[in-house]
């Protein structure tokens, strides 16, 4: 079977067709102008793979590589975290690595177990008793949590703050054109979600994140009592770093705990692959979505793990199922669980912390250095918005080259939309991990007044 078929000129005009464009190049007109070859590559008529390859080598060697010249400070959901070597070790093990997904529990134990610890962990940053077995990203998490309230309230509105992030809001807005749910976004004002904004009545869910996307912490009792009083369940979506220095989503009585795990243990990869995080409440164990593995005991008495609550409902009520997700992230998860358990409890307290001092002290230093404002006056995480007196994106460019990737333009995000901020092609989101140091955060201040100066 050959690595690669490409399509046909038939092929290509029925997909066209079928999306209603008139040629490719509408296919990829969403992608910055910058961005897209114009008049093709020279690579010549005639030539072997080998020479091709060896060309399109060439090519990439004129790129400069992010992740080793450019101090990232970037975030936006996907964060620099270190990654240990015991997790990369372990996580990389042919054992975890090939046994990928476990069709049959019975061969298949130490994987199941590493599932089982993975979701006692999960379980454990959330507040809430349950956790499935991983979903594919955070926003397929969310995803799934308004299918699980739509379900459990039989209701079809659904209340998201903006603060959520924008490409998630932006999944969500995509499945309700199939599942017929009404997205009502809540705008955000000084940072933080304005709830009296929106009718929140007859609501199946109510959404809000913890950070939000400009990193402030956002007040999850306020959402959880007008949820109770329009019988909406309350889904947190929720930063699992920061859950070692924040109170719990279920200790504020979220009936879904959904989030990213990228930052446990899976480096930036341009994109992926990335993991869904999900928790629940008892009252929603029979809609949680994907796969649940369980603990029991074998026919000698002996610790043996299961897949359980397994309904297959995307075999059997297809069209009619809460949810059609039938696998998970085995091996991020698995990565996940690895991260966490070598952390401990104290180790994330750790990883957190560094992050909040290293934001506060870097934000405060911008400020103090004039030319910027805080977009918000609310407490945040590791994560703070600023406002520019230029566009972001130019700034960006200007400190990519002095070495920093600075972080991400509010605009490349939500593109012209003012829920989230007024005019966001002039805030910048910077984001402080654990991997910055006071000598990095120093030079980045002196950066960043070269930059805006420039």
């Amino acid at each position: 079977m050959a690595d690669y078929v490409p399509h046909t000129e038939e092929e290509v005009a029925a997909m066209l067709d079928f999306l209603g464009l008139a040629s490719l190049e509408d296919l990829f007109a969403h992608i910055p102008a910058a961005l897209r070859l114009s008049g093709g590559l020279d690579v010549g008529e005639g030539l072997s793979e080998p020479d091709v390859t060896a060309q399109f080598a060439r090519y990439g060697a004129s790129n400069r590589a992010t992740s080793e010249t450019l101090t990232c400070f970037a975030g936006a959901g996907a964060y620099d975290h270190e990654v240990p070597a015991v997790v990369r070790a372990l996580a990389s093990r042919s054992e975890f690595v090939t046994s990928y997904t476990p069709y049959q529990p019975e061969v298949a134990q130490g994987v199941l177990e590493a599932l089982f610890e993975y979701q006692t962990m999960v379980s454990r940053l959330s507040g809430l008793p349950i956790a499935n077995a991983s979903l594919y990203d955070g926003a397929a998490a969310l995803v799934e949590s308004l299918n699980v309230a739509a379900a459990a309230t039989r209701r079809t509105r659904v209340v998201i703050s903006a603060g959520v992030h924008p490409h998630w809001r932006d999944v969500a807005r995509t499945f309700a054109q199939g599942t017929g749910h009404e997205i009502v976004e809540a705008p955000l004002v000084n940072g933080v979600t304005d709830w009296s904004r929106v009718d929140s009545s007859d609501a199946a869910a109510m959404v809000v994140a913890y950070p939000n996307v400009l990193g402030v912490v956002e007040d999850v009792g306020e959402v959880r009592r007008r949820a109770s009083e329009h019988g909406a369940l309350l889904v947190v979506a929720g930063d699992p770093v920061s859950a070692g220095v924040l109170r719990s989503a279920g200790s504020w009585g979220a009936d879904v705990f959904v989030g990213e795990g990228q930052p446990l243990g899976t480096p930036l990869s341009f994109g992926g692959p990335y993991l869904g995080l999900f928790a629940c409440t008892t009252d929603q164990v029979r809609r949680l979505p994907g796969r649940i593995v369980g603990e029991s005991v074998d026919a000698d008495n002996r610790r043996a793990f299961v897949m359980t609550l397994r309904a297959r409902e995307q075999d059997i009520r297809r069209e009619r199922a809460t949810s059609n997700v039938c696998t998970n992230q085995t091996l991020m998860a698995v990565t996940a669980a690895i991260q966490l358990g070598w952390l401990g409890r104290a180790g994330l307290r750790e990883v957190a912390t560094r992050g909040v001092r290293g934001a506060h002290y870097l934000h405060d230093a911008l400020v103090r250095a004039g030319g910027v404002s805080a977009v918000s006056d609310q407490p945040f995480v590791r994560e703070f918005a600023l406002r520019l007196a230029r566009p972001a994106a130019s700034v960006i460019d200007a400190m990519a080259e002095r070495g920093i990737l600075a972080g991400v333009a509010l605009d490349s995000l939500t593109g012209a939309d003012e829920s989230v901020t007024t005019h966001p092609e002039d805030v910048l989101l910077v984001a402080v991990t654990e991997r910055r140091t006071r000598d990095e955060l120093d030079a980045y201040v002196a950066a960043f007044a070269e930059a805006v100066a420039s």
